[in-house]
């Protein structure tokens, strides 16, 4: 589903970010990527997303090397991937059932398709009641599941989840971990970059660990730290 191949990134002012990695995830799986800030996580979703092209190695994305892809090509591979960031990137002029429903109307889903789909992700988000209000009127974590439902609203296979709780108190980022749990056991990938070792810790998912721009750790049911 996921594959580095011996994926170098170095920078023009010759940082290197990442050396040599090599990563596979199976489809369906939930994988936690773990480690210090500057380590390479977020470079790594970058790759994923073709906002950033790697100085060496290649990326497969569900049997295609993305690395080949030309920009043209580049939307297309978006449409398969769903993302959640910390900071929610909600559009603040638009209701709740705008902002997911604006996801939908980026590819050009027909509108009959748009008002059957954005229900269903509200409703599997928990948010049905609150379609017509604007994210300012929202708590962090009921905004933070307005994005989860944008992410998911045109099915995508893979899911990345750049620090989704960081922003959230213990009560809410549970919340956002039982949805994607939830949305994992329906079959979709999930990448999350994450600090929060108690979620990590408690979910005993697979935990992939970067230090220093190289994987550390790769652990089937691991926790944020190696055992000492």
């Amino acid at each position: 589903m996921i594959e580095f191949v011996n994926v170098g990134k170095t920078f023009p002012d010759g940082q290197q970010v990442l050396n040599n990695i090599n990563l596979y995830i199976e489809r369906g799986e939930f994988v936690f990527l773990v480690g210090s800030s500057g380590a390479g996580k977020s470079t790594m979703i970058k790759l994923i997303l073709k906002e950033t092209e790697p100085s060496a190695g290649k990326i497969i994305i569900d049997n295609k090397d993305i690395t080949k892809y030309r920009r043209r090509d580049i939307p297309y591979l978006r449409r398969s991937i769903g993302v959640v960031f910390q900071d929610f990137r909600l559009l603040h002029e638009k209701t709740v059932y705008e902002n997911i429903a604006f996801a939908m109307e980026v590819i050009e889903a027909p509108p009959k398709e748009i008002r059957r789909q954005v229900p269903m992700v509200l409703s599997m988000v928990g948010l049905s009641k609150k379609a017509s209000l604007y994210p300012q009127q929202l708590s962090g974590g009921e905004q933070q599941r307005v994005s989860l439902a944008r992410a998911m609203v045109n099915g995508p296979s893979i899911l990345i989840a750049d620090e989704p709780t960081g922003n959230l108190d213990p009560d809410m980022s549970w919340d956002i971990m039982k949805i994607l749990t939830e949305i994992n056991q329906r079959g979709t990938t999930i990448l999350m970059a994450t600090h929060d070792s108690e979620i990590v810790n408690k979910m005993k998912k697979r935990v992939v660990a970067i230090e220093n721009g190289t994987i550390s750790r790769d652990e089937k049911r691991g926790g944020y730290c190696c055992e000492t």
